[in-house]
């Protein structure tokens, strides 16, 4: 998990509000912790959680110059 300051933290997230948060639907967030190339997230007793600088850092890996540098995931 990304580290953070008192100022910058934000609460984690569930798979509904991280997909709001990320644009993608629960279902492709789901098949990606299945099979990999997602998100950091967080499982403790059967709970989802994904932290919003995780998020962040996942969303900027993700950031491309030119349509020959897509990467694809899951």
């Amino acid at each position: 998990m990304s580290s953070t300051t008192k100022n910058d933290h934000r609460p984690p997230l569930d798979t509904k509000n991280a997909a709001a948060y990320t644009g993608f639907t629960e279902g492709y967030l789901n098949k990606l912790r299945c099979y990999g190339g997602g998100p950091i997230f967080i499982k403790r007793a059967g709970v989802v959680r994904y932290d919003p600088n995780d998020l962040d850092a996942w969303l900027s890996s993700l950031k491309c110059k030119s349509t020959s540098d897509v990467k694809e995931v899951a």
